[in-house]
């Protein structure tokens, strides 16, 4: 893959995820199989918008009602296990399958070898489930559909999705903590990977801030990611449309504070989902999950000053998520209490980086339960913002 990025000083590659690898093996195969000879090469358009054109390997025929091939998964400038692994799909027609309206229902995805299985619940897939998540579902459907259409197919198709040496490779990831058995997960929202020099990343924070104050002023709001932009998108409809006032600052909440600091910020509203956010309740100002993961750690104490039970506490220590620990306080009726006294601590660690220099504030949300908790003066800094 020839696209670039320019973070900083460095021109860095982009690849692309397992989920786009999945995509277009799924949709070469399902091509080969109503050409009934093979292709070299199949294109993809992502979430992203890059078209993606790739090699296709390892090509199986058997018989004509079923065809293999695998798509080497290329992770650009930022490699991680995955990197150059084969993703296999496998498309074969269903025999005396009722036709269905809808390409979701008439295009049946499954996990084959290396594709891990959910075991716990909280996760984005449900229990039994193939750890193939939401978007490249999606994009292996959509891309089949094509081929569907292209052939006038309205019959149904299996799609097995496999990476065999993803049986390993899980050993190297969090999957066996998180719940995920017996392989890796097919992943990515926009299709490719962007790469991640930790030192010119964090330098682009800076540059971007710098731009965001010369553009929209001293009070910002600062988000980790895309979870919190489309939260501040749909909470508030001012923000809806075109750029709005934001700084995705990933996983570096002490340096975008040291930056802040720099440009001399008059106030910021931090949004910020609570998987992430609950490590700085305990002080942690890097949450990347190499770095510290207590999430659950923390809510459970967090549960227990707001009067849970100690065998409350041990469900939360026994969840694999923060939504799952969120339906443990729900079913006690201590999510407010607990969800309050974590944006307490988050804001005094906050507030202690910048004392008063800066003001801050923090609004913290799940995606499965919305709004958690907000401080006070919430609504102040959004006039500030909005001024």
């Amino acid at each position: 893959m020839e696209e670039y990025k320019q973070i900083g000083k460095q021109k860095l590659r982009m690849g692309y995820t397992t989920g786009s690898c999945a995509a277009a093996a799924a949709k070469a195969a399902a091509q080969m199989l109503f050409l009934g000879a093979p292709i070299k090469r199949v294109s993809l358009m992502t979430p992203k918008g890059i078209l993606l054109d790739l090699a296709v390997e390892d090509i199986r025929f058997d018989g004509n009602t079923q065809v293999s091939c695998a798509i080497r998964k290329d992770s650009g400038d930022d490699p991680d296990v995955t990197n150059g692994v084969l993703v296999y799909a496998k498309v074969s027609i269903r025999p005396d399958a009722r036709q269905e309206e809808n390409a979701s229902d008439r295009i049946h995805i499954d996990g084959g070898i290396g594709i891990g299985r959910v075991t716990k619940k909280g996760l984005e897939q449900p229990v039994g489930s193939a750890a193939i998540n939401r978007v490249p579902r999606q994009m292996i459907c959509e891309a089949v559909e094509e081929i569907c259409e292209e052939q006038e197919f309205d019959g149904c198709l299996d799609v097995l999705i496999s990476i065999p040496a993803g049986v390993e490779l899980a050993k190297k990831t969090f999957n066996p903590n998180l719940g995920i058995e017996g392989g890796i997960s097919v992943l990515g929202t926009s299709g490719i990977v962007e790469p991640m020099s930790e030192a010119a990343l964090k330098e682009s924070i800076r540059v971007e801030l710098k731009m965001l104050v010369e553009n929209f002023g001293k009070n910002l709001i600062f988000s980790p990611g895309n979870y919190g932009t489309h939260y501040v998108k749909e909470r508030w409809p001012m923000f809806a449309e075109g750029e709005i006032p934001l700084l995705k600052f990933s996983n570096y909440v002490g340096d975008v504070l040291q930056f802040a600091l720099e440009s001399e910020l008059e106030s910021i509203l931090f949004v910020a989902h609570i998987g992430k956010f609950v490590k700085v309740a305990a002080g942690i100002m890097n949450t990347h999950s190499k770095e510290a993961d207590a999430r659950v750690e923390i809510m459970a104490s967090a549960a227990l000053r707001a009067g849970a039970s100690a065998e409350v506490a041990r469900q939360i220590l026994d969840c694999t998520t923060t939504d799952a620990a969120i339906d443990v306080l729900l079913a006690e009726g201590l999510t407010e209490k607990t969800m309050q006294i974590i944006l307490d601590k988050a804001l005094y660690h906050l507030k202690r980086k910048v004392g008063d220099d800066i003001e801050v504030g923090l609004v913290l949300f799940s995606n499965a339960h919305g709004t958690l908790a907000e401080s006070e003066n919430m609504n102040l800094l959004l006039e500030k913002i909005i001024r």
